[in-house]
C-alpha cells in the first residue's frame, strides 16, 4: 500500500519563492499570516494528513457509508473519530472569519491544506469541505441574525453544512427546479420537494446538518428568475439555540458509486421543513454561485491532490520493483533486474505527472493569490483586475486540473501494472475517485462552455486581458534571454496560437454558435496548457539563479521538469489549435437518427 507525505519543500517554493506570499500580510485581515505562523500549520496539516486521514482512506473505500433503516447514515469506521480530532484541531474553520471563530488564512495558505487532504483522504475532505461552501454563501448573503445563529457552530465543526441544487428531473438546469418555499407568518418557509446527488447529506459527524436549497416561492418567475435560496437545518433550534426537534428534513437513499464512497451521496427529502431565506426573494443563483465558484476552486484541488498521491505511490514503486534490464547497460548489477524507473517509458509516465501536479500547483497559487487580492486588497482597481483573473480562471482550473487528476491516476496505474489493477496497492482507488471530479460542480464541458460564452467575450475581452496580457508581457522580457530561449520560446509559440484560436472563436462564434460550443473543450485545455507553461517558465527562471545554493539538487530538478513539460507536453497546443480552426462541421454533421 501506498503511503502519503504532503509536498512540504515544493509547497514552500510556491509560496515564497514563487509568489512571495509574505506580501498577504500587508492586507487587511492578513497581518498575521506571516512564514513564522504559516509553516508550523503547514507541519501540523502534514501530519494529521499523513497519521490520520490517510490510514482510513482504503477502508473507508472498502467499507463505504450505510443507510440505516430509519434513515441516518453510518459512516466508515474511525471516521467520527477522526472528524472530531480534525474539528478540535481548528481545521474546519482555517478560511473562516475571525468574527464567528475562525482563523481567516488567506486563500493561498488553506488551497494547500485542502490540496493535502484531497490527497490522504477526499471521502473524508468532502465534508468539512462542503461546510465551508456553505458558510461562504451564508457569510456573504444572510442577515447578521443568520450569521451570529448559525456560523459559529459550523465554522467549529460542531455542525456541518450542504448545497442541495440537484432534482430528479434536472441536473445542470436548475431552472426546472420544483421545490416549493411556502411562507409564514413568522417569516420562516416551509420547504418541500427532493434534491438528489446532495453530497454529506447525511451521517454521523454532527451534531446538526445546515442545507442550502434551492426553491421557488409560489408564482414565482419562470427559470432561474425564479429560485431563491433558504438555510433548511436537519433539527431546528430551541430557545437557546440549541439543538432540537427534527425539522422534516430525512435521507432517502445513498448512491452506490463508483469512487469517494466514504462520502455519503444521498437523496434528501424536505416535507414541510422550517427554513430561512438568504439573501432575498430570486437571488437564489446568484447567492448560490458564491458556494458554486468555492466549490469549483476546491474541486480543482481535488484533481491536484489525487495526482499527487498517485503520483508518490508510482514513483516509491518504481523505485523498487526490479523488472528488465536497462536499455543502455545495467544500471544495478547486484539484482537480478534493474528498478523500472531506469525504463524510459516509465520515466514518461512519472514526468508527465510531475510536470502537470507542480505545474497545476503553482497555477493554483496564483489564482489564490488573487482571490485573497480580490476579497482583501484596499485599492478598488488591484482589487477589480484580481477578480477579473479569478473569474476566468474558475472555470478553466475546475476543468483542467480535474482532467489531469484523472489521466495521472491512470498514469500511476500503468506504472504499476498488473499489481496496480488489484486493490491491495490503493492505486485504482485514486482514479474512481478522481471521476467524479470531472462531473459534479458543473461537469468539464459546462466549464468550457462557461469558459468561452460568458468570461471570454465578458466586458470585450476584458477578463481574457487578465492572463494575457501578463503572458505577452513575460514572454517580450525573456524570449531573446540565451539563458531562457528554450523554455520561453516554445511558451511564445503556443501563446501564439493561442491567440489566433481566441480571435478565430469570437468571430465564428457569432456566425455559427456551434463552432465555438464544439470547440470549447479544446480551448480550455489550450489555454490550461499555455498557463503552465508560463508557471514552468517561471520556475525555471527562478531555479536558473539558484544554482550554486546548498539546494542545488531540488533547482535542477525544476529545471529538468520544467525543460520536459516544454519539450514533450506543450506541443499539444500545437494540435488543439489545428482542431479548433477545423471548425464544427464535423461534429455536427452526423444526423443524430444516424448514432
Amino acid at each position: 500500500m501506498t503511503r502519503y507525505s504532503a509536498p512540504l519543500r515544493d509547497m514552500q517554493f510556491v509560496l515564497y519563492e514563487l509568489f512571495n506570499a509574505e506580501d498577504l500580510t500587508s492586507l487587511p485581515g492578513f497581518e498575521d499570516a506571516t512564514r513564522d505562523l504559516v509553516d508550523p500549520i503547514l507541519i501540523e496539516a502534514a501530519k494529521i494528513n499523513a497519521e490520520v486521514l490517510y490510514p482510513l482512506n482504503r477502508t473507508g473505500d472498502e467499507e463505504g457509508c450505510i443507510h440505516n433503516a430509519d434513515g441516518s447514515v453510518t459512516t466508515p469506521t474511525g471516521f467520527k473519530e477522526a472528524y472530531k480530532l480534525f474539528s478540535q484541531g481548528g481545521w474546519t474553520g482555517i478560511a473562516c472569519t475571525p468574527e464567528y471563530g475562525g482563523m481567516g488564512l488567506p486563500k493561498m495558505i488553506t488551497s494547500l491544506v485542502n490540496e493535502m487532504c484531497c490527497s490522504a483522504n477526499l471521502s473524508f475532505g468532502m465534508y468539512p469541505g462542503l461546510t465551508y461552501a456553505a458558510y461562504k454563501s451564508i457569510n456573504a448573503h444572510a442577515t447578521a441574525e443568520l450569521k451570529q445563529r448559525w456560523l459559529p457552530n459550523m465554522i467549529d465543526g460542531t455542525w456541518s453544512g450542504t448545497m442541495c441544487l440537484t432534482e430528479p428531473h434536472c441536473g445542470t438546469d436548475l431552472g426546472l427546479c420544483r421545490t416549493k418555499a411556502n411562507p409564514n407568518e413568522d417569516g420562516s418557509y416551509n420547504i418541500t420537494g427532493t434534491k438528489i446527488f446532495i453530497s454529506a447529506g447525511e451521517h454521523d459527524l454532527s451534531e446538526n446538518i445546515i442545507h442550502l436549497v434551492l426553491a421557488k416561492l409560489p408564482n414565482a418567475s419562470e427559470g432561474t428568475k425564479g429560485l431563491s435560496l433558504f438555510l433548511v437545518p436537519k433539527f431546528s433550534l430551541d430557545e437557546n439555540d440549541q439543538v432540537g426537534a427534527a425539522n422534516n428534513v430525512t435521507c432517502g437513499a445513498i448512491e452506490h458509486k463508483m469512487g469517494i464512497k466514504a462520502s455519503s451521496t444521498c437523496v434528501m427529502n424536505f416535507d414541510g421543513a422550517k427554513g430561512f431565506i438568504i439573501g432575498h426573494v430570486g437571488d437564489g443563483m446568484k447567492n448560490m454561485f458564491t458556494v458554486m465558484n468555492q466549490a469549483r476552486l476546491d474541486v480543482a484541488g481535488q484533481g491536484l491532490g489525487l495526482a499527487e498521491i498517485s503520483y508518490q505511490g508510482a514513483v516509491e514503486y518504481a523505485r523498487d520493483r526490479i523488472q528488465g534490464r536497462s536499455l543502455t547497460g545495467v544500471k544495478q548489477p547486484e539484482t537480478a533486474a534493474d528498478p523500472i524507473i531506469v525504463h524510459p517509458d516509465v520515466r514518461r509516465m512519472l514526468l508527465t505527472m510531475r510536470s502537470y501536479i507542480e505545474g497545476m500547483r503553482a497555477l493554483s497559487a496564483w489564482v489564490a493569490q488573487e482571490i485573497d487580492h480580490s476579497l482583501q486588497n484596499p485599492d478598488d482597481k488591484r482589487k477589480n483586475e484580481a477578480d477579473d483573473f479569478v473569474q476566468l480562471m474558475t472555470p478553466i482550473v475546475k476543468g483542467l486540473f480535474t482532467d489531469l487528476g484523472y489521466e495521472c491516476a491512470n498514469h500511476g496505474v500503468q506504472v504499476f501494472g498488473g499489481h496496480g489493477f488489484i486493490r491491495e496497492h490503493g492505486m485504482e482507488q485514486y482514479i474512481r475517485d478522481a471521476r467524479i471530479a470531472q462531473i459534479y460542480e458543473g461537469t468539464n464541458g459546462i466549464q468550457a462552455l462557461d469558459l468561452i460564452g460568458r468570461k471570454m467575450p465578458a466586458y470585450a475581452g476584458r477578463y481574457l486581458r487578465s492572463f494575457f496580457h501578463p503572458v505577452q508581457a513575460y514572454i517580450e522580457k525573456y524570449v531573446s534571454d540565451p539563458k531562457m530561449a528554450e523554455f520561453v520560446q516554445p511558451l511564445a509559440k503556443s501563446f501564439m496560437r493561442l491567440q489566433q484560436v481566441t480571435g478565430y472563436l469570437a468571430e465564428a462564434g457569432i456566425k455559427n454558435p456551434d463552432d465555438a460550443a464544439a470547440d470549447a473543450t479544446e480551448y480550455l485545455r489550450l489555454i490550461g496548457l499555455v498557463s503552465l507553461g508560463f508557471m514552468w517558465c517561471k520556475m525555471a527562471e527562478l531555479s536558473l539563479d539558484k544554482m550554486d545554493g546548498d539546494d542545488a539538487a531540488f533547482y535542477q530538478a525544476k529545471i529538468e521538469t520544467a525543460r520536459f513539460y516544454v519539450q514533450k507536453l506543450m506541443p499539444q497546443c500545437s494540435s488543439l489549435a489545428t482542431s479548433i480552426m477545423a471548425g464544427s462541421a464535423s461534429t455536427m454533421g452526423l444526423s443524430s437518427d444516424a448514432f
